[in-house]
């Protein structure tokens, strides 16, 4: 059995951040419904990465609502939304991601929820707050990253500040999102109350700076410095960074000059001998690292630096990577291709519970696939 096992989500998100936290839930066992708009539904079911579909649906959705039923709704109307009322009764979570006050128009706040079902869990995702003045503002990634200060830590120094290449504020709120919807049940079980669990993706960002924040704020505000070669973290010294070899790249993590040195018997390396200068100098020394590196193989430096047990890796393309045995070791990979349809290849839940890795291939419902099997199993509308 699940962890969750028995709990009812209503997924009224759409996107990613509230989707990807109904996902965790789905994967740890709870049953999930999106509730969406009839004829358009989640507006993501239209938002592709790359132009890629599957069954009239982007690849993209079909990923982020695996293992979810979809039951169709228009808020709008009086008969749907009673019936959505009627499970919102029978229910023991409900999610959204709406701008702030959406939801309450609706008459599906958490105040007027609570009083349906006072035991209800409410989960809000928005993008900077419920008030203040960005709350209006779009929630969307690329504008998060940017007003974060998270773009100024990528790239190497001199370039233009440069955003990670994946919704990191969507999915970081959508862990932030499930875990204190995690902690609001073991809640309930201690005192019968729901409760309601807000997150925003500015916060998360933010949340996962926090090293670097924390530096900021306690070395006088000084604005971090990229490195200007292979910046991997600007207030991490040399050797930490990317580097370029004969036939491909290699990283070095954190560790010391002058064990470096003895592993490439370098001169220029052994006269750094003052720890400090490995971060005031790190831009010189990095240099001097890029050079020796140049000189040979990937697989040469990994022999050697392993042998001496400095920390390194190569860098994978995801080909490479998933021809590894290490990446086949792990079993990511579940296919959750709808009936009678081609393959749809995804990755699964990453959490294992005693030793037993879940592997659900549920796969994403079309646009209201289970409206009508779930009025009548719930008895919805007084259906007997």
């Amino acid at each position: 059995m699940k962890p969750l096992n028995g709990i009812i989500v209503l997924d009224f998100s759409q996107y990613l951040s509230g989707p990807s936290a109904a996902l965790r839930l789905a994967d740890l066992g709870a049953r999930v419904i999106k509730i969406e708009r009839p004829k358009s539904g989640d507006s993501s079911r239209r938002m592709c990465l790359h132009n890629l579909k599957n069954d009239g649906d982007s690849v993209l959705f079909q990923t982020i609502n695996r293992n979810k039923e979809s039951f169709c709704a228009n808020l709008k109307s009086e008969d749907d939304l009673k019936l959505v009322k009627d499970l919102i009764k029978k229910s023991d979570v409900v999610i959204e991601n709406f701008r702030p006050g959406v939801m309450k128009k609706m008459g599906l706040g958490y105040t007027e929820v609570s009083r349906i079902n006072p035991r209800i869990i409410y989960g809000s995702v928005t993008g900077y707050g419920k008030t203040g003045p960005l709350n209006k503002k779009p929630g969307q990634d690329l504008l998060v990253q940017s007003m974060s200060g998270l773009a100024w830590l990528n790239g190497n120094d001199g370039q233009p500040p440069m955003p990670f290449p994946l919704s990191v504020a969507d999915s970081y709120a959508g862990v932030h999102l499930a875990e204190g919807i995690l902690a609001c049940v073991f809640r309930r079980f201690r005192t019968g109350k729901g409760g309601y669990v807000e997150v925003s993706l500015l916060e998360s960002i933010l949340d996962l700076q926090f090293e670097v924040i924390t530096t900021y704020l306690n070395d006088g505000r000084k604005a971090p410095k990229r490195s200007k070669i292979n910046n991997a973290h600007a207030y991490l010294s040399a050797p930490y960074g990317i580097y370029k070899t004969k036939d491909g790249y290699i990283a070095l993590a954190m560790g010391s000059i002058l064990e470096l040195a003895d592993i490439f018997n370098s001169d220029k390396l052994k006269k750094y001998s003052n720890k400090e200068e490995w971060f005031t100098k790190r831009d010189e020394i990095k240099a001097v690292i890029s050079d020796i590196l140049l000189s040979n193989t990937t697989n040469h430096w990994l022999e050697m630096l392993e042998r001496n047990n400095y920390w390194c890796a190569d860098v994978y393309s995801w080909d490479k990577l998933m021809n590894s045995d290490a990446f086949k070791e792990l079993k990511l990979l579940i296919n959750v291709k709808r009936p009678n349809c081609k393959d749809l290849i995804t990755t699964r839940c990453p959490i294992t519970f005693d030793d037993k890795i879940e592997q659900s291939q549920k796969w994403a419902p079309r646009l209201g696939e289970n409206t009508q099997q779930i009025i009548d199993e719930f008895k919805l509308g007084g259906r007997a």
